[in-house]
């Protein structure tokens, strides 16, 4: 399907960024999440650049962000002049709402009004933005929901890129969807759509010369991209649903496994299960997570760990954060197993076979 679409898009003649299938796929993502507006970008990091941008955050701005995140979330943040604030995880390894409002009393208390949180759906499961948005709300911020990882998944019957004021989505190659590589802005406003795309068109005024009264960003999609993206929608109910029967094989195999169990929340329904981790006590399994990935190495089937917290890269050592140790902790004993709707019948039960291998030998 996905060859169809490029090569129609490449016969169309719109091959570079902008035309039919960049309009088309736009609509049609935000249709599916249920945005009024999308913003089809060159990957999920210029998007979350553009929304900060869009609403105005700017150089000495703080924003509330999660730690245990992928460095793009941050580096967005970077990208403005604003500074990153990093807030642990709760248990299900997403920002926690307690140190979030504790943190956001703190700068207050020091006259220092944050004006942004941007939270993270840790490896496709939504956070709790009802209670980010009651402490958006309280302290007038700006809630932008960083739903790269969380593209199919829902909460409450609700999607994920619905949720804040601003949300965006990627298409890396990685992700439950791809582009091979592109994001999307997505909003309810129409204001942040448009300032979006004025930004990522080099910010270039609506006049027949070439005039910039902004610094704007070479950040639109190309249609080819777009092409394959308006495919690959056709398909993500199909990967979503066999990247949840992963999930369930694994659930199943570690059932009576002490000491293991998957990560994060149960309702596997409406998490996306883009990626299915364990979180291993090693006192109770008698081995630890760093243990079972040298063995999976070693059969060359990739695993990794969580991601490690931002308040621990050498690049923020200077960062404000608010941590207690759980995506330290998380970090140290979580390792994500191969996941990928991409897997045959015969890879994953390889996967499976060598896990139980690695289990056995054990006893």
């Amino acid at each position: 399907m996905e060859e169809k679409f490029v090569l129609d898009a490449i016969r169309s003649g719109w091959v570079a960024p902008l035309g039919p299938d960049v309009d088309g796929f736009e609509v049609e993502l935000a249709e599916r999440v249920g945005a009024s507006y999308g913003v089809a970008l060159v990957s999920g990091t210029a998007a979350l650049h553009l929304a900060l941008l869009s609403h105005g955050i700017g150089a000495g701005d703080v924003v509330l962000t999660a730690t245990m995140t992928f460095a793009a979330t941050a580096n967005a943040i970077c990208y403005t002049g604003a500074q990153p604030y990093f807030i642990d995880s709760d248990a299900s390894g997403n920002i926690s709402t307690a140190l979030l409002e504790e943190a956001a009393e703190r700068l207050v208390a020091e006259s220092r009004p944050v004006k942004a949180i941007v939270a993270v759906d840790l490896l496709g499961k939504v956070c709790n933005y009802a209670e980010i948005e009651r402490i958006a709300a309280r302290f007038g911020m700006v809630v932008i929901a960083d739903a790269a990882e969380s593209l199919g998944a829902t909460r409450g019957g609700k999607a994920a890129g619905s949720f804040g004021d601003t949300a965006i989505v990627s298409f890396n190659g990685n992700k439950i969807m791809t582009t091979s590589g592109g994001g999307m802005l997505l909003t309810g406003t129409s204001a942040i759509a448009n300032r979006a795309r004025y930004l990522a068109t080099q910010a270039r005024r609506p006049v027949a010369h070439y005039e910039h009264t902004d610094i704007g960003y070479n950040y639109r999609m190309s249609n080819l991209l777009a092409a394959m993206g308006r495919a690959q929608l056709l398909r993500l109910d199909e990967m979503l649903s066999k990247r949840r029967r992963h999930r369930e094989t694994y659930r199943d195999f570690f059932a009576g496994v002490q000491g293991v169990e998957i990560f994060g929340a149960l309702d596997d329904q409406e998490d996306n299960c883009w990626l299915t981790s364990v979180v291993v006590d090693s006192e109770l399994s008698g081995f630890t997570a760093q243990a079972l990935a040298g063995h999976m190495d070693a059969e060359n089937i990739e695993t990794r760990p969580l991601w490690k917290p931002m308040h621990l890269q050498p690049v923020f050592a200077g960062a404000e954060r608010l941590v207690d140790g759980t995506s330290e902790r998380l970090f140290k004993t979580g390792l994500a197993l191969p996941s990928g709707s991409a897997l045959t019948a015969e890879e994953f039960s390889r996967v499976i076979e060598h896990l139980s291998f690695f289990l056995a030998s054990r006893n």
